[in-house]
């Protein structure tokens, strides 16, 4: 199969020697053929050396690698992949045990699949673009995917509207690939909540917390525990099975709020130990007193690029000096970026400048990421996103 060309600038080629997998826009020279929006392409050096091949796209990464090989980019090439990232998760445990049916399947450029998101729920694979690259490719994938796990998987569903690039202009539109309308309970570590895939966030659950829950677990008994942007109640559920003495669970959003206690619900049925509240997190912090002696703070991405980077940092450090300021002496803190922008240094710093300001003595107990089904492609460290801190607050 052949493929159009890229040709890059002379000594552009360095990151792709070290097997980083995008193509900034600035590092080509010219292409031959005119590639479309998201057709895969050739990539080779100034000395037309052939160094990797991907999908093209509009704006400032322009090529996302999917090989470093030449090879054809074909249902076999999907079926290698996908069974690779597969096997890592039967490896992980995540596939077959009682305790667990949810997990993350293709975590992009750490599954060597640049632009693709796939998450599972008791069967039903949820599939995100995040490049028209991918998002053309939707049916090929979704092929291979069901070839690779067999019976193991029902149902796909693919929800890519609000992530593909708007500039693109492809029409999406989100539906089933695979299967119907299901709506199966997934299972945690043994708790069972609802994905909303259809119409809540992302995926419709975000798995990436699975490990730092069931920490939240073990710090959760007779504690009083509040849990701001809770979205489907994760932290929620889990502070409840680790014996907590109440349970707040907060976010902006009612639908988020009814999600929540959905999930309560089908786990502890008719416990009046936990109360759900829709207010706007900030004004909640400001209005309440020093009730909480646990406190989790898992807010949505605050900076999705660079240059708002410097805003979000002033937003996670007001946050979480509210939330030093009134939470219980001998208090405990989970607080989280899942911006991939702010590095674990400016989140520490963020934090750190919150503790000072309120002037609690505050140590460190865990620094905390994603989950190993959430892996980090060696060649891309910008793909450890996910940033926590556990904090003892005296």
């Amino acid at each position: 199969m052949s493929y159009k060309k890229i040709f890059l600038k002379s000594g552009k080629d360095q990151s792709l020697k070290r097997f980083h997998p995008w193509v900034f826009s600035g590092a080509i020279a010219r292409a031959e053929g005119n590639p479309e929006e998201g057709e895969v392409v050739e990539v080779y050096t100034a000395e037309k050396t052939f160094i990797a091949i991907g999908h093209a796209q509009i704006g400032s990464i322009a090529i996302r690698v999917l090989s470093f090989e030449q090879e054809a980019i074909d249902h076999q090439f999907w079926v290698k992949r996908l069974k690779a990232a597969f096997e890592l998760r039967k490896t992980l445990g995540l596939v077959t045990g009682e305790q667990n049916n949810a997990y993350r399947l293709v975590h992009g450029e750490g599954d060597n699949l640049s632009g693709l998101i796939v998450d599972v729920y008791a069967g039903t694979a949820v599939m995100q673009a995040h490049s028209p690259g991918m998002h053309f490719a939707r049916y090929e994938v979704a092929k291979a995917m069901k070839e690779v796990m067999g019976d193991d998987l029902l149902n796909i569903y693919y929800k890519s509207e609000t992530t593909l690039p708007y500039k693109a202009e492809l029409g999406q539109e989100n539906g089933f690939l695979l299967g119907g309308h299901a709506e199966p309970i997934a299972v945690e570590n043994g708790l069972k909540f609802h994905a909303d895939w259809l119409k809540g966030q992302k995926t419709g659950f975000f798995v990436d917390q699975r490990d730092n829950r069931s920490l939240l677990e073990k710090y959760s008994a007779g504690k009083s525990v509040l849990n701001m942007f809770c979205y489907t109640g994760g932290f929620s559920f889990y502070a409840m099975r680790g014996n907590a003495k109440l349970v707040h669970s907060v976010d902006s959003s009612g639908k988020a709020i009814e999600l929540t206690n959905k999930n309560v619900e089908l786990n502890f049925p008719g416990d009046p130990r936990h109360e759900a509240f829709a207010v706007d997190a900030f004004k909640f912090l400001d209005n309440m007193g020093d009730n909480y002696d646990l406190i989790i703070l898992d807010p949505p991405a605050f900076a999705k690029h660079k240059d708002v980077l410097r805003n979000a940092l002033q937003g996670y450090q007001k946050l979480n000096a509210k939330a030093f300021r009134k939470i219980k002496p001998g208090g405990i803190l989970f607080t989280f970026s899942c911006s991939q922008v702010v590095s674990k240094d400016n989140f520490r710093l963020a934090v750190f400048s919150a503790a000072a300001q309120s002037g609690r003595k505050v140590r460190i107990l865990h620094q905390l990421t994603q989950p190993a089904d959430h892996p980090i492609n060696i060649y891309h460290p910008e793909g450890e996103y996910l940033k926590g801190l556990v904090l003892y607050v005296e």
